[in-house]
């Protein structure tokens, strides 16, 4: 049951480089859906230049309840600027959506040595 209107639902996501201060633009985001053991890719994205993705991750007929994972290609990001030997690589993030008429936010807040993340609004 859901209080929200058919298809309103939605994932969306934001990366902020806090080291720097500002979005984290062209960094690799990969959506699977998890079941049991296995991953099913849903799509690759990149983010824009304002640490977002052009559309949302999930809309409409594909906002299905389960379990999902966002691997944030953090190392390749964080690798361009050089000057650092790399600690973060690949940052998953493994949360359930059961709401299907909900918006979901799920924000990644990352530097080369930390990251955090919540869900958003």
């Amino acid at each position: 049951m859901t209080s929200h209107s058919h298809g309103a639902g939605r994932l969306t996501t934001h990366v902020l480089d806090t080291a720097l201060g500002k979005p984290a633009e062209g960094l690799r985001i990969d959506l699977f859906r998890v079941e049991g053991d296995a991953f099913h890719l849903i799509k690759t994205v990149a983010t824009n230049d304002d640490g977002r993705c052009d559309a949302p991750l999930l809309s409409g007929d594909d906002m299905k309840a389960g379990t999902y994972e966002l691997r944030f290609h953090a190392g390749d990001y964080l690798g361009r600027s050089g000057d650092a030997p790399m600690f973060l690589d690949i940052i998953p993030i493994r949360f359930g959506l059961a709401d299907e008429g909900a918006h979901y936010h799920v924000p990644l807040l990352v530097s080369p040595y930390s990251y955090s993340t919540y869900r958003g609004s």
